[in-house]
């Protein structure tokens, strides 16, 4: 079978990776990809955005199944295209999407289907939100764009002042586009993240081990929010008991809910969660596989990924059973660009990478880079995710920190710290 995996991040390249492991594919195309895609799968010049293209090449090369990999074109409804076009697809439609697409859809469902999460209030300008604050009491709030932002609509304020701040960059600078249309405000809730995704045919779930994200640009979680500087998986956070029960009271109750708002959800639903003292909180969902959690979830898996993805497409995931896993931890450390998550440099030439590839148990995972005259080059900000396997957490943090001190670019740079909690829990 041919298939098709849609995007150009450290997910996709994930993705195609372990995908090209499967017995049952022929080629792995990736759109567009990057340069670490080039050498596992075959890259397509198609922007991530154009869907007739995709649906175009799909239908052309006897793409048996697309992976949208993504939020923005699940959420403008490529799924839905490449269905109508008589394509195979794995992902959300675009009215199950929105759950991701939409800050303010997703916590009004949240609320219906009686799933813990955040006290929250909703707002359409500046104005009203600014009154509320004023109005309340000085805690520590979150400030939240209602649309996609990339990971950085997300606004951590420890008082009125910072959130005035917020509600002035989302809703009356519009530092998020459209996105600041609407805010939603909502209670800072204390204690560790995690992330637990689940694959879902809209009847069956299968939960995959709890990871960890590690957001804020610096080490000690200090900071402006990002898409994500590493993660690692599985982590001691979340117990076997604890993962029970966010299936029954988060995962589950969600899905019933999009099926009676008639939004069948299929696809990857990533719970991001607070682990509070009175138990785990949804902080929002995502449609998709989590980048960078991705990169370690997939390091450690061993069942053929395209078996999994094929049933849920299929509604037949009952038949899948247990999925097998490397009982090894795996860690991700993200290598950025100097000045990410704000404005940075490109076009750099990254060395090392052979280097690194050359140590046992480790994967270097591309997603900003490029090839331009022969060389592999930084393009975007969050560049690599070099990954590794270990005996240990503490063990698989130690090698993916040998293989970053291979690769250099000017400006590289990585939090240190990626995992500690952990090892700090361990």
């Amino acid at each position: 079978m041919n298939v098709l995996v849609v995007g150009n991040g450290g997910r996709e390249h994930a993705l195609a990776w372990k995908l090209a492991q499967s017995s049952r594919v022929k080629d792995v195309f990736v759109a567009p990809g990057n340069a670490g895609t080039a050498a596992d799968a075959v890259n397509v010049d198609i922007s991530v955005t154009d869907i007739p293209a995709v649906v175009k090449f799909a239908k052309d090369n006897d793409v048996g199944l697309t992976i949208v990999g993504p939020e923005a074109p699940l959420v403008a409804g490529m799924v839905d295209a490449l269905q109508d076009a008589g394509l195979r697809a794995f992902g959300p439609s675009k009215a199950a999407a929105e759950l991701e697409g939409s800050k303010v859809f997703c916590k009004n469902l949240l609320r219906h289907a009686d799933v813990p999460s955040a006290d929250y209030r909703v707002f359409r300008d500046a104005e009203s939100a600014t009154h509320y604050l004023t109005e309340r009491d000085d805690d520590p709030v979150v400030v939240k764009a209602d649309g996609l932002a990339a990971g950085k609509g997300v606004i951590v304020c420890r008082n009125r002042s910072e959130a005035l701040i917020a509600v002035d960059r989302i809703a009356a600078s519009k530092e998020f586009g459209e996105a600041g249309n609407r805010l939603v405000i909502e209670e800072r809730l204390v204690g560790q993240e995690a992330s637990v995704l689940a694959i879902t045919d809209g009847r069956t779930l299968i939960t995959l081990p709890a990871a960890q994200d590690h957001k804020p640009a610096y080490d000690g979680d200090q900071g402006p929010n990002t898409g994500g500087m590493g993660a690692y998986c599985p982590t001691p956070l979340v117990t076997d008991e604890m993962l029970a029960g966010v299936e029954e009271s988060v995962l589950v109750p969600t899905i019933h809910q999009m099926k009676r708002n008639r939004r069948p959800f299929r696809g990857v639903l990533y719970a991001g969660l607070m682990l509070t003292k009175g138990g785990p909180k949804v902080l929002e969902y995502n449609v998709r596989f989590g980048d960078p959690e991705c990169q370690p979830l997939l390091m450690r898996l061993k069942t053929d990924l395209l078996d999994v993805l094929d049933a849920a497409v299929d509604g037949r995931l009952d038949e899948v059973g247990q999925l097998e896993w490397d009982p090894r931890p795996a860690v991700c450390v993200v290598m950025a660009s100097e000045g990410y998550p704000g404005s940075y440099e490109k076009g750099y030439p990254i060395r090392g990478l052979d280097e690194a590839a050359r140590l046992d148990d480790v994967k270097v995972f591309h997603a900003g880079t490029s090839i331009i005259d022969g060389q592999v080059v930084n393009t975007g900000g969050r560049v690599l995710g070099v990954t590794a396997l270990g005996d240990t957490v503490a063990k698989a943090k130690l090698l993916a920190y040998q293989a970053v001190k291979c690769i250099r670019w000017e400006g590289a740079w990585c939090r240190k710290d990626i995992a500690d909690k952990a090892i700090t829990v361990a």
